[in-house]
């Protein structure tokens, strides 16, 4: 039987969202496909699969990313689905242990690549909150209908700037893991 659930995560979540799969997983719910915050589900065998996301640093159509994608397909990982530059893994538990993010320096990249994007998204967020401001003090009258738009933005802006912070200290954390190894 094909369910969907839909839930919401964001870039730096992906940790959360890997583990959200994989407690699907436990309960024998097996990932078949995925879109913007939809997840398509087929009930299978508990625990039979684990699953991990990856952040491509090229669309999974590009080259680079194809002939990676095959590489992991060789070594028994199951591509199920993408979504933008992210792609969704799966490999049999009785397989052994699956673990893409094996090495610090690749974590430390993915963290480095959501604390960049977010550092994108704000001057953006904040440059069009300007020109809101800006047009409300033109404009007479202009900032009641402007309102919701103050709301979804200031939104907006927490919803990045808690993701800069968070991957932030990710990203700190793993450098500084790696200083100690070394």
């Amino acid at each position: 039987m094909r369910f969907s659930a839909h839930r919401l995560f964001f870039a730096w979540d992906f940790e959360e969202e890997e583990q959200w799969l994989n407690e699907m997983a436990s309960k024998g719910m097996n990932l078949q496909g995925v879109g913007f915050c939809k997840y398509v589900f087929e009930e299978g065998t508990p625990g039979e699969y684990q699953y991990h996301i990856e952040w491509l640093k090229n669309r999974p159509s590009h080259p680079e990313s194809i002939s990676y994608i095959q590489f992991l397909e060789e070594a028994d990982v199951e591509h199920i689905g993408s979504f933008k530059k992210w792609v969704y893994l799966r490999k049999k538990r009785s397989d052994g242990v699956f673990d893409l993010y094996s090495d610090l320096d690749t974590r430390i990249d993915h963290f480095r690549r959501a604390v960049r994007l977010s550092l994108v998204l704000l001057p953006l967020i904040l440059v069009y909150m300007g020109y809101l401001v800006y047009m409300s003090i033109v404009l007479k009258g202009f900032w009641l209908s402007a309102i919701p738009y103050y709301a979804m933005f200031i939104v907006l802006l927490g919803c990045i700037g808690f993701g800069l912070v968070k991957s932030y200290r990710a990203y700190r954390r793993l450098k500084k893991e790696r200083i100690m190894r070394e």
